[in-house]
């Protein structure tokens, strides 16, 4: 259903008493089976905040889930690269952005499915740092031809160096991602300066079902610790590593959610802790496949979303990907429908925009479409505004009956506000035809080249671009030795 909240329109998919019954299970669930709890500096906090323990068992009273959701900012101020706020995550916000870390890419010009490079990095980032409507960059491709032990290091690089938008980063470990703190505190003018508007959000994800494990709990502790913000993504796949039914699953990943959520607050009252409707995804049995596209997955989405909002927290969520292999009438259309429907739900950071494969490929046709749909569903959640004068009964009357609007000066004033496409064809027939007759696909691919071929991103000042490569090569360096 639909429902006016605030100025836009807003879906919905769980009553208020469904939302309460999906909370107290997960409650339920840490109480009674707990989770497996593999970093002992972890379970030493829960252990000192009254949880029951049993060897790497832990189980968690439902009052100190209670605390941390009471004590996590509601607000998460983040910044661009020149430290002026860019993106409020709270509730009635959302922001779009492109998916991390895929392993092959359709390219851009040949349109050649083949593995990623580092100049892919480079070019995802300038063709966000392009395109209007899409608000913050994940690293879209692995540069596979890059030492893989310090590529995650590379992929930062090349993002701060393309783009002066937000950026969302993943770190192979607890180390790199120290490294990374200290390449964004050179870009802000030191520790302090990023802390108080960072422009780069960690996320990472704990392997489910109930685990805290050595993947991810350091790294979330340590920028716990300096009150930087995170990502948490647990990995459950509806049939496979949480329940079949969607009430089951979301009890399970509200659970994972919860105890990281409470260990963040273990760590640091008050760190900045980002939900996540990462996962769970639906397994399509006939095709052994995690669906990004099917209905269900849209559901969990929604649903996932308005639990954050029950919590009051930012929420992580998809939007503009799909399951088709290439950019084409599947990926319009699945990635249109995510996109209006995490926005609707309330996502705060709408990610993986670009995405097909089901995650597996990056497509810059992909996100040079969805960018398009980011204005529409932008416009559509700005909503109707009601006031003297959109109202217009002055110029109803000036008009009058028989009249016409369209030399009226209100008309000639208020027109722009109306969303005007910039790849999608409204032109008559004839029209159409003399301008090429170009499909949607045709144009898309030539907007994606025509920014390859022009844009480039304001540097960064040069001697703090000097000491992020140095940073970085100092890096690689010690990799190669040990």
């Amino acid at each position: 259903m639909i429902n006016n909240w605030g100025d836009g329109p807003v879906y919905r998919v769980l009553t208020e008493g469904k939302k309460q019954e999906l909370y107290l299970a997960a409650q339920e669930v840490l109480r009674r089976t707990g989770l497996q709890v593999l970093v002992p500096e972890a379970r030493d906090l829960f252990k000192k905040a009254g949880c029951w323990i049993d060897g790497d068992r832990v189980r968690i009273p439902a009052h100190l889930l209670e605390w941390a959701v009471g004590v996590a900012p509601r607000r998460i101020t983040v910044g661009d690269r020149d430290g002026k706020p860019a993106m409020y995550l709270e509730d009635g916000k959302s922001y779009y952005g492109t998916g991390g870390d895929c392993p092959t890419v359709l390219d851009a010009r040949t349109g050649e499915r083949r593995s990623g490079r580092l100049q892919d990095v480079v070019d995802f980032s300038r063709l966000v740092d392009a395109l209007p409507n899409i608000d913050f960059l994940i690293n879209m491709a692995i540069a596979q031809e890059m030492p893989q032990a310090v590529s995650d290091l590379y992929h930062f690089e090349a993002m701060v160096n393309n783009t002066t938008k937000p950026i969302l980063y993943s770190a192979w470990n607890l180390a790199h991602t120290k490294v990374i703190v200290e390449m964004c505190e050179r870009v802000a003018g030191g520790a302090q300066a990023y802390q108080r508007t960072p422009f780069a959000v960690y996320f990472g994800a704990e392997p489910s079902p109930l685990q805290i494990t050595h993947e991810f709990a350091p790294t979330m502790m340590y920028l716990a610790s300096k009150h930087l913000p995170m990502v948490f993504s647990p990995t459950d796949a509806a049939g496979g590593t949480a329940p079949v039914t969607i009430a089951g699953a979301i009890v399970q990943n509200q659970a994972e959610m919860l105890a990281n959520l409470l260990l963040a607050q273990l760590t640091s009252e008050g760190a900045p802790f980002i939900m996540s409707t990462c996962g769970p995804n639906p397994i399509d049995m006939s095709a052994m496949t995690a669906s990004y596209a099917s209905p269900e997955f849209q559901l969990y989405l929604g649903a996932m979303a308005e639990m954050a909002r029950f919590h009051g927290l930012p929420i992580f969520s998809y939007g503009g990907c799909t399951d088709s292999k290439v950019f084409d009438e599947q990926a319009s259309l699945e990635g249109a429908m995510s996109m209006f429907l995490s926005a609707l739900s309330g996502g705060n950071l709408i990610h993986d925009v670009g995405y097909v494969e089901s995650g597996l490929t990056s497509s810059y046709e992909m996100v040079v479409a969805m960018d398009e749909v980011a204005g529409f569903v932008k416009r559509v959640l700005g909503g109707i505004q009601v006031n003297p004068e959109s109202l217009a009964l002055d110029v109803i009357d000036d008009v009058g009956p028989g009249g016409e609007y369209l030399t009226h000066p209100h008309t000639y004033k208020h027109f722009r506000q109306n969303w005007a496409p910039k790849l999608l064809d409204r032109n008559n027939y004839s029209t159409w035809k003399e301008r090429g007759g170009l499909t949607l696909k045709e144009r898309v691919h030539n907007r994606v080249l025509a920014i390859l071929d022009t844009h480039q991103a304001r540097p960064l000042d040069a001697q703090v671009k000097a000491e992020i490569s140095a940073i970085v090569a100092r890096e690689a360096a010690n990799a190669s030795k040990g």
